[in-house]
This record gives structure tokens, sequence and C-alpha cells, in this order.
């Protein structure tokens, strides 16, 4: 039987932290983070997208599920988690700033943006609940993509550090226009869905404790600021002198990238069926 309601004479912390901390663990909330920017690193260019396109999201509906068994008496642990989750999404955001791999520069931004996902949750608002699932459901596009281009242009410079990928402007000018389009979108900039999740995210913060704004501010800022290094870093700037060879990017790699982009500028467009699952 898929009903857990029996849960709800159970008023054990022990019980709430130890369901909780599996998708915790999963999601990834900060202090139990440390698998993922490694994971990524290591991990093959379809097991990136994968991960990060669903598997990171696989904690965030579980805790969806769950946190409507405990919604007695340990909501107030609530509080807790949405602190850890901002004051962590900033210190990670400017860990971000620092980076010099593409691909642990886009999993610490992952990392972040989950934080404001899982203070979203936590707060058990309707807004809270709706806003988390739209950036889930952004970040898994946006995220994915990202980790594409990455290695599109690892597969051709065989480095993914981002002072030795400089100047991409001059070589793959076209590419330039995806690496500007989604990094926009990882800044959560219209018309992309980022910006409607960001957006009832932080008003369901915010109603829940108005003491919570400072983090919200540096973590929008801060990943403006981590977006536009990326970008900027890679494709400005003067090219490296030990990159002389590439073969061009095919068609079958900018159909991925559309593919991508596409469904994360239109599905603003009608976001009605976010009701539809709540």
């Amino acid at each position: 039987s898929l009903d857990f309601y029996f849960f709800k004479g159970l008023n054990n912390i022990l019980l709430f932290i130890v369901i909780n901390m599996v998708f915790l663990v999963k999601f990834p909330m900060f202090l139990v983070h440390l698998w993922l920017p490694k994971a990524h690193v290591e991990a093959p260019i379809s097991g990136s997208m994968i991960l990060a396109g669903i598997m990171l999201k696989l904690g965030g509906y579980g805790m969806l599920r769950f946190l409507k068994i405990f919604s007695g008496s340990l909501m107030q642990l609530n509080f807790i988690f949405i602190l850890i989750s901002l004051v962590g999404g900033v210190i990670i955001s400017l860990i971000c700033i620092r980076q010099s791999d593409m691909k642990m520069l886009i999993a610490y931004s992952s990392v972040s943006h989950m934080g404001l996902i899982l203070a979203g949750i936590m707060t058990m608002s309707f807004w809270g609940v709706w806003g988390s699932l739209v950036l889930m459901i952004a970040h898994g596009l946006c995220s994915s993509g990202l980790f594409c281009l990455a290695n599109l242009v690892y597969e051709r410079s065989h480095s993914r550090s981002i002072y030795l990928n400089k100047g991409l402007l001059n070589i793959y000018p076209s590419l330039s226009m995806w690496w500007f389009m989604l990094c926009i979108c990882n800044m959560a900039a219209p018309p992309s869905l980022n910006l409607l999740g960001e957006i009832m995210l932080i008003n369901s913060v915010i109603m829940f404790s108005k003491f919570l704004f400072i983090f919200l501010f540096l973590m929008a800022f801060l990943s403006a600021v981590y977006s536009l290094f990326l970008f900027s870093y890679t494709q400005h700037g003067s090219l490296y002198s030990g990159l002389y060879s590439f073969f061009p990017i095919n068609n079958r790699e900018y159909m991925l990238l559309i593919l991508h982009w596409l469904p994360l500028n239109i599905l603003f467009l009608n976001f009605n069926f976010m009701f539809i699952w709540i």
C-alpha cells in the first residue's frame, strides 16, 4: 500500500530527521553536498546530464510527498533546514566564483539552486511547493544544457579549465550564442522558467520569515555574478595559443541544445499545468 499516513500519529523527531535525511543527501542540502561536484566531474557527459536533469529532482519529489505526513508539530524544525539551505546557498555561490573548472562551477551552481528549492519546499506554503516544482523543471533543463555545452568544448580542447578555454567567441560564434542564452537562464533572467520559479520561491520564503530576505538577495545577486563569470571568461579574451585544431559543431549537437533551451523559455507561457500536479 502507498498510504503512508499512519506516520501522522508518530511525533518522533528522530523519525522525521531520518526519513528526510535520505532526500536531503540526494537533493543535496548544504553540508551533505560534497559528493555532487566530484560525481559530476568524474562522470561522463551522459551521467552528468541525467544526474543534473533527473536524479537530483527525485530528492525534491520525495520531500514533497513525505513532508505532508509530518505537518504537525515537527514543522517547527523546518526553520533550521531553511536557514542551513539559504546560508549554504550563499557560501556555495561564493565558492562558484573562484572555480577554474567549468563542470565544477556548474555543479556547485546546482547545489546553490537546490538550496533555494529546499527552502521553498520546507515553508510548505502553496507558493513554496509550486515554485519548487517549477524551478526543479527549469533547473533540470538549464544545468543539463550547460553540462552539454561544457562537454562540447571539452571534446574539442581536451580541457575543462576556464583559463585555457578563452576566446571561444573567435572560434565558435554560434556556440557562444548558446552559452549566453543558457547562462542568462541560469541567472534567472526573463523569459525563462527559472525566473518564474525564483519569484515564487522568494515570495514563499519572505512570507515564512522576512528576516531571510538578505540571504535571498545575496543568492540572486551572486547567481548573476558566477553565470556572467562563466560566460565572459570562456567567450571573451585572447585565444589560448595551444589551441590550434578544432572540428566543427554538428547539427545533432545544435539540436540537443535547442531541445534544452526551447522548453525552458516556452513553458512559462502556459504554466497552468503546474496546478494539475498540486
